[in-house]
């Protein structure tokens, strides 16, 4: 052989690595904070603007099925981190929660204990791309843990404002007060913020390297508190007041009163904004030419908050919101799109969930799949590709009660059905989720049979997994429960009334720590 052709091969072999990186797409996984499923245009909101979204979810394919595997936030960060249920990792409530004899409220049961950091251990989605050769980048909302355990602990090569907090410790208008993330001028809103930082990241990477990129914008929004613009204050008031809703606003549904209506305006300014910063990070994909080999995921890692914290949205017709066991709390957005292999306007009605995503993007990156690891998650490529995959089954274990008025309960979700078993006292609820989605109609004693059979699939699946089951409170006093629900149906309800109508009094003013927040050039 010719020194030329053994030089030529020894090139060929040093460059081969590049050149099958190169091959492989890049990946940009969106999750927003709280987003319930019908804040979206292209869900139904007639209220709420949201092109960029609605216009992602019309370019793949839109999963109109699509869960989160919690009611709240960190455990349901946890399985798209892991491609575990919640359960098997142990983190079941949102990192910070009281639990055991440290639950101050007077309920029967005592939550279970959980951990309060992400084992290192897992090999994490980050981590799995990296050692595929991706540079990996986070933006934004980690909440999985303290030192020792943030974002940079768990595979990702760069971390803007990922660290123990849930929300955003200084709100959402510079200063942000937050620890891993420096801040820009005053008044600079946090989720346009953070877009631009995911959008810089891969406008700098792109002209730099051909290494393939997996980035992770995890917006603190649209959790509260509730903030916005005085000018975008104005829009949805305006908005709001050319159909002036009648009457009240909440109902009381078992435990807290819940919204029934989308009119709050300070979170619609939350929702254009948010929507706004995705547009920001999709308008740099096409600018450099890369959308064509980028792979988009966006999702929600709850419902919306129709009930407790600020009480910002509705459901509607979906029972519940965040925190709760129905649809409303767990039924999220679930938006992929994978150029040359989704279609445009594409929708699938499989059950998929937020363990999904880990093979899924392995599967569609063309990386090894790792079943030790994503346990509770299967590939939805075959899906994504137009063809039929076996039904499963869905659970959820929540030992835990929520802020938002969720009950500590197991749920299975398989074919039409969706069985919710109570840990205070083990009973349970049977729906027809295909024709009764409101959660409306309690039918067990119709259907004896599915229930039972769905009760062993719950069982199963919690023997499993080696769920922990709460304990009852010692302490629980239920005459002083009844009054305390009483209260919570009359005097709480009211105030909530008048508060939100203030919103939209022309006269409003917010509280000083926030907007008309100016931009400043120091």
């Amino acid at each position: 052989m010719s020194m030329t052709k053994v030089t030529l091969l020894l090139v060929s072999l040093l460059a081969w690595p590049t050149l099958m990186m190169a091959q492989h797409p890049n990946v940009l996984f969106i999750l927003v904070d709280d987003l319930g499923l019908k804040d979206l245009g292209v869900e139904g909101s007639t209220f709420y603007e949201t092109p960029n979204i609605d216009a992602l979810a019309k370019s793949g394919m839109r999963f109109t099925k699509g869960y989160a595997t919690c009611q709240v936030c960190s455990p349901s960060r946890a399985s798209i981190i892991t491609g575990k249920y919640p359960v098997r990792v142990n983190i079941t409530d949102y990192i910070g929660a009281p639990s055991g004899l440290d639950w101050k409220r007077n309920d029967k049961i005592l939550p279970a204990e959980y951990p309060h950091n992400l084992s290192t251990q897992e090999t994490t989605i980050a981590k799995a791309f990296k050692q595929g050769g991706y540079k990996t980048f986070f933006a934004g909302k980690w909440h999985l843990g303290s030192e020792g355990s943030y974002p940079e602990d768990h595979g990702f090569d760069i971390n803007f404002g990922g660290h123990s907090k849930g929300s955003p410790p200084g709100g959402y208008f510079a200063p942000y007060k937050n620890p891993k993330l420096e801040d820009p001028a005053n008044g600079t809103q946090l989720s346009l913020h953070l877009a631009q930082k995911t959008a810089d990241f891969i406008d700098s990477h792109t002209k730099t390297s051909t290494q393939p990129f997996f980035a992770y914008l995890a917006f603190y929004a649209v959790h509260g508190p509730i903030q916005t613009t005085s000018e975008l204050w104005g829009k949805y008031r305006q908005k709001a007041m050319l159909n002036p809703h009648q009457g009240d606003r909440f109902i009381f549904d078992r435990t807290k009163s819940v919204r029934q209506v989308q009119d709050c305006p300070i979170y619609a300014g939350m929702m254009e904004t948010m929507d706004t910063a995705v547009g920001i990070v999709l308008n740099k994909l096409k600018e450099l030419n890369v959308d064509k080999n980028t792979i988009v995921v966006f999702t929600s890692d709850n419902g919306g908050v129709t009930s407790g914290d600020a009480f910002a949205t509705s459901a509607l017709p979906l029972r519940g919101g965040k925190g709760r066991q129905w649809e409303g709390g767990i039924r999220t957005p679930y938006y992929i799109k994978a150029p040359g292999i989704t279609k445009a306007g594409s929708e699938s009605s499989m059950l998929a969930t937020g363990t999904d995503f880990f093979p899924t993007l392995l599967d569609l990156a063309g990386l090894p799949l790792l079943p030790q690891q994503h346990l509770d998650g299967i590939s939805l490529r075959p899906t994504l590709e137009g063809k039929d995959m076996e039904e499963r089954s869905l659970f959820w274990h929540y030992p835990h009660y929520g802020n938002q008025g969720g009950e500590p309960c197991s749920i299975v979700r398989y074919k039409n059905w969706k069985l919710i078993q109570y840990l205070e006292d083990y009973r349970i609820e049977l729906y027809d989720i295909v024709n009764d989605v409101g959660e409306k109609n309690n039918i067990v004693r119709n259907h004896p049979e599915i229930a039972l059979s769905l009760l062993d699939k719950i069982e199963h699946f919690r023997n499993e997994t080696h769920a922990i089951l709460p304990k009852p409170d010692p302490r629980f006093d239920a005459d002083k429960k009844e009054i305390e629900l009483q209260h919570s149906q009359t005097e709480s309800q009211t105030k909530l009334e008048l508060q939100h109508a203030k919103y939209l009094d022309p006269n409003f003013s917010p509280n000083k720590d926030w907007w008309g927040s100016k931009p400043t050039q120091d």
